[in-house]
Order: structure tokens, then sequence, then C-alpha cells
């Protein structure tokens, strides 16, 4: 196996789980605390439509994903302040307008769609080095960002009523908070696909939370697992030819399963965030 690292698409792909590992571990424990896997799982599947868009358009579906998942999280943002929906109507709402608008654009768009599979269930393997680029400057930008409005964050994701009352301005930090979900987003595409983003987003944060006392340390955790999740994933998936993503999602499945048992005994011990 270790004559695999003398590729440079295997290279790419390491170095590509470990951006997009930080990248989940920072955003997905906000999203595992504040309980919004369903809503980034709204946002990743809107992008699709910005796929199709791309395709339409003859330009980069990753760039039409990007505009689309922003802009879909800054309209998530202002419905749910002022229209009075519920968050699974609107989530559902989000979630279908986004694979029909792709779907549609897809079929309007004259000849074969080139690499579709690849965006609907990702491949890490044929992450050219470019991406890399641009990935470690979404990455250091999102830690960045994080980084400087971290207590506002941590208390609008605690308690919205609280960071009201202290003059956080909590719909502005939401906005920021879904406005980088949907940064995370466009980086999980090639990764693991649009149909698996909310896997690779929440579970090495919910795996973390069960042995994390802070949101510092589930940050680190979700990352580090994050790591571990994508390098075993991409030895597997090369080692038996299978796809990279599903393999991905699997692996983090697994241990979060396997973690479930030690919940108990973990909270006997320490109390959790």
């Amino acid at each position: 196996m270790i004559e695999a690292l003398g590729f440079e698409f295997f290279r790419n792909a390491l170095i590509a789980g470990f951006l997009a590992s930080i990248a989940c571990g920072v955003i997905g424990s906000f999203v595992v605390v504040k309980r919004m896997a369903s809503l980034a799982g709204g946002i990743s599947h809107a992008a699709f439509g910005g796929i199709g868009l791309g395709y339409f358009l003859g330009i980069s579906p990753l760039a039409g994903a990007a505009a689309v998942a922003l802009g879909t999280s800054a309209a998530t943002a202002w419905i749910r302040m002022k229209a009075d929906q519920h968050l699974d109507t609107l989530v559902g709402a989000i979630w279908a307008t986004g694979m029909a608008a792709g779907i549609l654009f897809i079929y309007i768009t004259p000849g074969f769609a080139p690499d579709l599979f690849s965006y609907l269930f990702g491949n890490i393997l044929l992450v050219p080095r470019e991406t890399l680029l641009v990935m470690a400057l979404l990455t250091a930008g999102i830690c960045g960002i994080v980084a400087i409005l971290y207590p506002r964050l941590v208390a609008v994701t605690f308690d919205e009523e609280y960071a009201s009352v202290m003059g956080l301005h909590p719909d502005r930090i939401m906005v920021i908070l879904l406005l980088l979900t949907g940064l995370t987003v466009v980086m999980l595409i090639q990764i693991v696909g649009i149909i698996l983003v909310i896997a690779l987003l929440t579970l090495p944060a919910a795996t973390a939370r069960l042995f994390s006392r802070s949101m510092k340390e589930l940050i680190v955790g979700a990352s580090l697992l994050g790591m571990v999740f994508t390098t075993a994933g991409i030895w597997l998936s090369y080692a038996f030819d299978i796809p990279s993503g599903a393999t991905i999602v699997i692996v983090s499945a697994c241990v979060y399963f396997g973690a479930l048992p030690l919940q108990h005994r973990i909270l006997c011990r320490r109390e959790p965030i």
C-alpha cells in the first residue's frame, strides 16, 4: 500500500481529505450542537441546482454550486428570521427545489453532462492540484472567521435568546454561520458528493461530541477524526477499487455507531457539551 504514495493523485486525495476534515471539524461542530444537520442537508441538495445551472450556462458546475449554496444559505437565514415557517418545512422546500432545478437544467442542456456522477457521489481520488489551493484558501478563510467570531458563535449556538440579551446580534451571526456552512458544503462536493455531504459534515463531530467537554475540544476532536476517516476511506477505496466517497462515509458511520455503546460510560465520567 505504501507504493500508492508515489502517485500524485493519491497524495492530492490525502491532502484534500485533511483540508476537508478541518473545515468539517470546525463548521460541523456548530452544526451538530445547534442541531442544524437537516438544514445543512437542505443547503447541500440545493447546491445541485447550481451544478445544473453551471452545465446550462457553460461555466464550472462547482462555481454554480458555490453561488447557489451561498444564495440559499443567505435566503434560508432571512426566511428563518422573517417568515413564520417550521424549520422542517423550510428544509423540505429547499431540498426539493434544489434537486428539481438541477434535474431540469441538466435535462435542457444540450449534450451529455460530464462528471455528473462524481458531483453526486464524489471522487476524492480525482481532485486536481489546483483545487487543493482553492480548498486551502477556503479552509483558511473559514477558520479565520470562526476564530474572530468564536465567542459570539458559541453564544448563539447554545442560546440565541441569551445572545440577544447580551447584544450579540444573533440573527447576523446565524447568517454568517449558514454562509460558512454553504462554503463547507461546496468543499465537500468533490470529496463525498452532494448525496453524502451531510454525513461527513456531521458524523466526525457527532462522534467527537461523545468525548468532549468543551466546544474547543469538540472542534479539535472532530477535525482529527475527520482526518482519520478520510485517510482510512481513501486507503480502502484504493485497495479494493470501490467508490471513495461512499467508503469514507461507511468508515465514519461504523466508528460513530461503534462509539455509541460507550456513551453512557463516558457520560458517567464527564458532562458532555
